[in-house]
């Protein structure tokens, strides 16, 4: 499959970074460690287990080319955001592990940039926070609720402020802004340069990425794939939104559509009116969740939920774009900066994430059958992935850490219900908090819908 406009990311690669790092697999194999995946989280995995235990012998089996999913077609956010909320996790473990687990996923975004300045990958980072615009009463009663409820939790203003209309402005020039949230916890980057530089970093260290090479099924001790089997003692799912494509896993994870577009690089007039002058990441506080960030060349990447869920988790190139969903993206993004109107969209994507029933992205490795698994990121796992990788590295390994008794590890998500429950479930959900965004612009109150909805999924 050709990977020209793919997403912007892979269309503004450096053409080094295009070029293959694997080759198919041709015939058996074996290994100690077998990953199904060449994403962040496949590539994490093997970046520290090859670094905790040269010897290991370590296999990547990629359907496409490393990269070619979410970790090429994100947002491009590494934020400290984790699916499942601190209460969701303290009533699993204890406040103490819920806070813990928020202090590491914040040391995770820091994680990224020492590796990368370690490797001396250019991936256009820039740590200027995220900026949550409220732009209804409503709104900015919910972030003024959120930073008191972060203190409850002993997060303070070096975590998460209040920003008042003026130093909200100041940060983010968009119509309507009554105040805002801001964390300094998140990094803009450019995501196709950080996984096709730790992919090659990964080949480098002596790991074995076969790209090109679709897995069909898994079971103890054997990958089966179209070229051949890899037998190893320890099998790793890195798969995220096409887990389903493996025999067995269809209810799993749901694949659900994200989409984004992107603007021409934009004249410093307009960026005058725009703000993210640190190019903080931003988005506001509605229901439907959007997303975007000033990349490194001045342009506007953007996205955004709204696409259906297909029925049976279908998974096509033809998904990757959707002309009413962009249409909506764009009306957003002009709603917000007017100033914009005029600017072309030059690019246009999108692609699945991988969602869990609960909501709750989870990691974990049962011993007793050597299989491992990190997912379920619900769009935040650009940082996510890479606690993920070090987490499964020091479980395979066989250490016991910090981060080995974290509150996600050995999360067992229940199963997705089978069509066409599952297909209502994901669409009505869509629909619910469509309407949300729609019925509180309109009304003022809160709606009753979307609060039944989040408590419903745990949150």
């Amino acid at each position: 499959m050709s990977l020209n406009h793919l997403s912007l990311w892979w269309d503004t690669l450096p053409a080094d970074m295009h070029r293959p790092l694997g080759h198919p697999l041709s015939g058996s194999a074996t290994a100690d460690v077998a990953i199904i995946g060449g994403g962040y989280t496949g590539l994490w995995t093997a970046y520290y287990l090859a670094r905790r235990d040269p010897s290991l012998r370590i296999v990547i089996l990629e359907a496409e080319q490393a990269g070619f999913g979410a970790s090429g077609r994100n947002g491009g956010w590494a934020s400290a955001l984790f699916p499942a909320s601190l209460d969701a996790l303290a009533r699993a473990s204890s406040r103490q592990d819920a806070v813990r687990m928020k202090r590491e996923m914040i040391a995770s975004v820091d994680e990224i940039a020492r590796v990368a300045a370690l490797e001396g990958w250019d991936i256009q980072w820039s740590k200027g926070g995220t900026v949550i615009a409220a732009r209804t009463p409503l709104q900015w009663k919910a972030a003024q609720d959120e930073v008191a409820t972060a203190r409850t939790w002993g997060l303070g203003a070096d975590h998460l402020q209040l920003l008042g209309p003026v130093e909200a402005r100041a940060q983010l020039g968009a119509t309507d802004v009554l105040g805002a949230t801001y964390t300094p916890d998140c990094a803009a980057l450019h995501p196709a340069r950080l996984v096709r530089q730790l992919a090659a970093a990964v080949v480098r260290s002596g790991v074995t990425l076969h790209e090109h090479t679709r897995v069909t099924s898994m079971e103890p001790g054997v990958v089966r794939t179209e070229h051949g089997d890899v037998r190893a003692e320890v099998i790793v799912r890195a798969t995220e939104g096409y887990t389903r494509s493996l025999a067995g896993q269809t209810r799993t994870l749901a694949p659900v559509y994200s989409m984004m577009l992107a603007t021409e690089p934009l004249p410093a007039t307009m960026w005058d009116e725009i703000g993210l002058t640190d190019r903080a990441t931003f988005a506001d506080g509605r229901h439907l969740i959007i997303y975007g960030q000033r990349t490194a060349d001045d342009r506007i990447a953007f996205g955004g939920r709204g696409a259906p869920y297909a029925y049976g988790s279908r998974i096509t190139a033809e998904q990757d774009r959707d002309p009413a969903v962009h249409a909506a993206l764009w009306e957003v993004l002009t709603d917000m900066f007017p100033v914009i109107g005029s600017a072309a969209v030059t690019h246009t994507w999108g692609g699945p994430l991988g969602v869990p029933r609960d909501w709750w992205a989870s990691c974990g490795f049962d011993r007793s059958t050597g299989l491992a698994w990190s997912g379920g990121y619900v769009g935040d796992g650009v940082t996510t992935s890479n606690l993920g990788g070090r987490t499964l590295a020091d479980l395979i390994t066989g250490q016991s850490t910090d981060l080995t008794s974290l509150p996600w590890v050995g999360h067992r998500s229940r199963a997705w219900e089978p069509e066409p429950f599952r297909w209502l479930g994901a669409n009505l959900g869509l629909r619910v908090m469509t309407s949300a965004d729609a019925s509180e612009a309109r009304t003022g109150r809160p709606s009753r819908a979307a609060a039944l909805f989040t408590r419903k999924l745990g949150h």
